[in-house]
């Protein structure tokens, strides 16, 4: 049986995740039941380290917890930056993803902004907004796994 086609975006998407080994969650709770706390256990259970920024918590997933972007050691390779904070807060996070060289800005579903889309894709970063990496993942990667 042939497996469905996939468009170049998709591809793209596939590479990317398929690349990618370390994932800052930006607004990641230590709460079960929410949608961060959710989805960074998933990408964990499927081998991505993950990197909690919240400076409202000190370890999620058995993992440091960091106050900011900023504040994650030097020497740490953020691959993506996937971001669980009100669009408002994007631009800044996206000036954070650049300064510490982050590859991709991923603006989880429903959170859309164009000047955070600017500042990441003016310096490099690949950009995904209004769409959850989980559910991408399931998608394209399932059949991997």
């Amino acid at each position: 049986m042939r497996p469905p086609s996939i468009a170049p975006e998709e591809l793209e998407l596939r590479a990317l995740l398929r690349d990618a080994k370390t994932v800052a969650v930006v607004g990641l709770s230590s709460k079960p039941g929410r949608p961060s706390h959710e989805v960074a256990a998933y990408l964990q259970e499927h081998g991505y380290r993950i990197l909690p920024v919240n400076p409202h918590e000190s370890e999620v997933l058995d993992e440091p917890a960091y106050p900011s972007l900023a504040d994650i050691p030097p020497g740490i390779t953020i691959d993506v930056v996937d971001v669980f904070r009100r669009p408002e807060h994007t631009p800044e996070i996206a000036r954070q993803a650049v300064a510490v060289g982050a590859r991709t800005l991923w603006l989880q579903e429903g959170i859309v902004n164009h000047e955070a889309a600017r500042i990441a894709s003016e310096a490099g970063l690949e950009v995904i907004m209004g769409v959850c990496i989980k559910h991408v993942w399931e998608r394209l990667m399932e059949e991997e796994a």
